[in-house]
């Protein structure tokens, strides 16, 4: 199995950037029920999930072909081999579906490398905002438009808790109890409901300041979320602070804490 460091991640950052560009072409083209049904978990997928993710996976296999790609959709039909060692892409070619369909823009396409078992580079886009946001771990990160491609990047960095009122991003569809109860256990917290990983880049970008998520989320729901964040100068952790462990036999994160300023982390305990 290949392995790729920060170095490579960056020299091939433009023609993933051109990837991801294209698959948001694709979705932007396709109507918001199309091809709409049911997967077996009972989350909802539609054509412009499996356009996209056509578009990922081929233009990954031409870009580099030795680097195995598990994404959301192929892994729904056919359970993906954990990969222990090496680099790995992974993919989820349309995040936030369900916002997609309710005709919100906060839905994504999250492109990231994985090195031994480590988020080492990301990409988010957003088709209908045509923003993307891309880092790699050690060298920093950047937002930039992809629809006016003659504008420079634009590097971004987090921000420092502010004394009062944090903003807390927290999902428009899976808020559930047990975040709930420990967003309300900080105080002066102003909670904004977001679909998909935007919230990770809100992070990143210094107009938030946490991401809770105290439910499973999978590996690809918040990889490259994760390493936008922490090349922008974030966290990204279990609860209690020990590192995410990614690639186990289920694809699953049980839960996690963002922060843009990691000196400023609030633990859960027990």
């Amino acid at each position: 199995m290949p392995t790729l460091d920060a170095a490579a991640c960056a020299d091939l950052m433009d023609a993933l950037t051109a990837i991801a560009a294209q698959a948001a072409e694709a979705i932007l083209g396709f109507a918001i029920d199309a091809g709409l049904r049911s997967k077996a978990d009972g989350s909802p997928v539609t054509a412009a999930d499996e356009a996209a993710d056509v578009i990922i996976r081929d233009g990954l296999n031409r870009l580099a072909p030795a680097v195995p790609v598990i994404s959301e959709e192929r892994a729904a039909r056919e359970k993906p081999n954990p990969i222990a060692a090496g680099s790995y892409f992974l993919v989820d070619p349309l995040d936030g579906t369900r916002e997609f369909i309710a005709g919100r823009d906060e839905y994504t396409i999250n492109i990231a490398l994985m090195t031994d078992r480590t988020p080492l580079f990301g990409i988010i886009c957003a088709p209908a905002l045509g923003d993307l946001w891309r880092g790699v771990v050690g060298r920093g990160a950047e937002r930039l438009s992809i629809a006016s491609r003659t504008e420079p990047p634009i590097p971004i960095r987090t921000r420092r808790r502010p004394q009062t009122e944090a903003v807390v991003m927290v999902s428009r569809s899976h808020l559930e109890a047990r975040t709930k109860s420990y967003v309300d256990g900080l105080p002066g917290a102003k909670l904004v409901q977001s679909g998909s990983s935007i919230k990770f880049c809100r992070l990143a970008e210094g107009s938030a300041d946490l991401y809770p998520r105290l439910a499973p989320t999978h590996d690809w729901d918040i990889a490259a979320g994760h390493a936008i964040l922490r090349a922008a100068g974030g966290s990204v952790t279990a609860p209690d602070g020990t590192p995410l462990v990614y690639g186990t036999n289920e694809l699953l994160i049980p839960a996690f804490l963002a922060w843009g300023d990691p000196a400023s982390a609030v633990l859960l305990k027990g």
